[in-house]
């Protein structure tokens, strides 16, 4: 079965850069409508300062962590392309947390970003799906709602509370929320992955080179991905290849999770 999702109308959240830009740029050459949604509004319009006025791409520049300008999102989206067939959720924030420290509130900042905004925005665009469901006529609704999580919740890391809390909550949420919407053929799954060359890792080698070798040591693969692994999997979750699987949590992370990095003792 082909991973085509050709004429469906996707909307990306975090699509100004990294990761939600990568995915966002790929579906549109693969022949998706869709949505670029980021705060960033300057950066949305430098990304996206080619792309014609009447083409498969919008943009929509707003604070998501707000209910209004989410649901104004959606609005933007049906005006656009009519209908909604694919969430991304790929915006996510990565502060570190100081446990000891009271005044640190962190770990509510991420839950916020990271957790409560997929939250709300997969209501709404769960919702669309189902009245769309009444519009078309059809015996059952449709959709395919993918949350971009890390290998953070499920690897405890010093001064990565916040992070790894609201990432375990994002993939229980995405196990909950695929039984709640399964009887209405909404499929909910989730991309966790580990380090990836992203700009901001990139900058983060460029000061500590010997952080690579580190990662690389740690990954039995012995590489860092490159957004294209992340990218392609998207791709699968959004499509149709995927219709029997939901509630899964898909991580790539070249074998990273599965090691112990205690090394055995010589027997």
């Amino acid at each position: 079965m082909s991973f085509s999702i050709e004429g469906k109308t996707a909307i990306v959240t975090g699509a100004a850069n990294g990761i939600g830009l990568a995915i966002a740029r790929h579906f549109a050459d693969n022949g998706a409508n869709v949505v670029f949604a980021d705060m960033d509004e300057k950066r949305l319009k430098a990304e996206l300062a080619d792309v014609p006025e009447d083409g498969n791409i919008r943009y929509f520049a707003g604070d998501l962590r707000e209910r209004l300008t989410a649901a104004n999102l959606l609005s933007a989206t049906i005006d656009a392309f009519d209908r909604v067939d694919i969430l991304v959720n790929a915006s996510r924030q990565i502060l570190t947390t100081d446990l000891l420290d009271a005044d640190d509130d962190s770990l509510w900042t991420m839950l916020e970003q990271n957790l409560m905004t997929s939250y709300r925005i997969t209501q709404m665009v769960a919702k669309r799906m189902l009245k769309q469901d009444d519009e078309d006529g059809a015996s059952k609704a449709s959709g395919s709602i993918i949350n971009l999580s890390s290998i953070a919740s499920q690897r405890a890391q010093k001064g990565l509370i916040g992070y790894s809390v609201s990432t375990a909550a994002l993939d229980q949420l995405t196990r909950t929320m695929a039984i709640e919407l399964a009887e209405h053929n909404i499929r909910v799954n989730s991309v966790s992955f580990g380090s990836l060359m992203s700009a901001s890792l990139q900058s983060v080698l460029k000061d500590h080179p010997e952080y690579r070798k580190e990662i690389e040591e740690n990954t039995p693969l012995g590489w860092i991905a490159s957004a294209n692994e992340i990218v392609e999997a998207t791709q699968f979750l959004a499509s149709d290849a995927s219709r029997f699987i939901t509630g899964q949590t898909m991580i790539i992370d070249g074998g990273r999770t599965l090691a112990d990095t205690v090394k055995a003792a010589a027997h």
